[in-house]
């Protein structure tokens, strides 16, 4: 295998135990063991559990990015409820791959560490600017969206859907994501 499929391998495998165990809670020989390549593997190609962290995010935000950029390049002419629809769709797409979307929501509460906490801020503007400039949403269009989003990804971190059958999180879950419903149930149950 090349070096970059093999990088590549690793980066996919630690996205997924982060998303799973948070920064703190994951382990490289978690990750390697995921990728099925030694522990010491993974830290020859990183050098750090922080170092992997940062490929990661930088990862899931360049994915994020991509994928807004696609749709809002695809509907040119879109006012912003059309635009925040095709987002969300594209969100709801993302909801997925749960590695990549609850390892950006593991950044953003790792703040108050010097590397992971500037890297996640500068991510999360990303977005944002992405948002107020090529999708022409107004600062609280933007909020609105974002707030939309973190509530999908803490409602997936919970594992919501596994409390479908209870009346009020079906209502809650069903507010928040009519179109992403089921897939919410189908990933509180997956590993």
């Amino acid at each position: 295998m090349r070096v970059e499929d093999r990088r590549e391998l690793v980066i996919t495998a630690a996205m997924a135990v982060f998303g799973e165990r948070g920064y703190v809670g994951a382990t490289t020989d978690a990750v390697a063991k995921a990728a099925g390549v030694s522990q010491p593997y993974v830290v020859r190609m990183f050098g750090t559990k922080e170092a992997l962290f940062l490929a990661v995010l930088h990862r899931a935000v360049d994915r994020l990015l991509t994928d807004f950029t696609a749709v809002i390049d695809a509907n040119p002419d879109s006012d912003t409820e059309q635009l925040r629809l095709g987002l969300g769709n594209a969100y709801g797409d993302l909801l997925a791959d749960r590695g990549l979307l609850l390892s950006l929501m593991h950044a953003f509460v790792a703040g108050s560490d010097p590397a992971i906490g500037a890297t996640a801020r500068a991510a999360f503007l990303s977005v944002y600017s992405l948002l107020r400039s090529r999708a022409r949403f107004t600062a609280e269009e933007a909020r609105d969206f974002l707030a939309h989003g973190m509530m999908l990804n803490t409602m997936v971190g919970m594992r919501m859907g596994l409390e479908i059958d209870d009346p009020v999180a079906r209502e809650l879950v069903e507010c928040v994501s009519p179109i992403n419903a089921d897939l919410i149930v189908r990933l509180a149950t997956d590993r």
